[in-house]
């Protein structure tokens, strides 16, 4: 019964998790293509990405424990450092869309141009979400094919 429950939510927390962040970088790039500081104030979004960076280890836990997964098999093993990969790309990419919203918003205000520090910063931007993102669809990859393997 548990798992019936737990299962459809880490799908649904793994897919608002990929999705959103495969679209936030979509329109991101859209919006910063404009140069549109008016646009891309508009953007930036970590509302839904933040909830489901939450749920889905919550998730992930009582799901195996209920089904009797060791955290230690090849396949979850794997699948958390590769959340803890993503976190570690994610927490700058967070802070920095944070930023260039702010630096966007501040130069629709006094009616200027982005800033050169708008595009360092998104430079970085751009560069931390191509590892995020090949990690999460690893973990999908890992989650959906459970392949048996010992990695400890």
């Amino acid at each position: 019964m548990l798992e019936d429950l737990l299962r459809p939510a880490n799908v649904i927390g793994a897919a608002v998790l990929f999705g959103t962040g495969a679209g936030i970088a979509f329109f991101m790039l859209m919006a910063k293509r404009t140069r549109d500081a008016r646009l891309i104030a508009h953007v930036a979004d970590t509302v839904f990405t933040a909830t489901a960076v939450l749920l889905q280890p919550i998730t992930g836990y009582l799901l195996a424990t209920s089904i009797g997964w060791s955290l230690t098999e090849g396949w979850i093993a794997l699948s958390l450092i590769l959340y803890v990969v993503t976190g570690l790309f994610w927490l700058p990419v967070v802070w920095i869309q944070l930023r260039l919203r702010d630096l966007a918003r501040l130069a629709t205000a006094n009616g200027a141009p982005l800033p050169p520090e708008f595009d360092r910063l998104y430079a970085i931007w751009f560069a931390c979400g191509f590892p995020a993102f090949f990690a999460v669809t690893g973990i999908f990859w890992l989650m959906l094919m459970k392949p048996q393997f010992a990695l400890f």
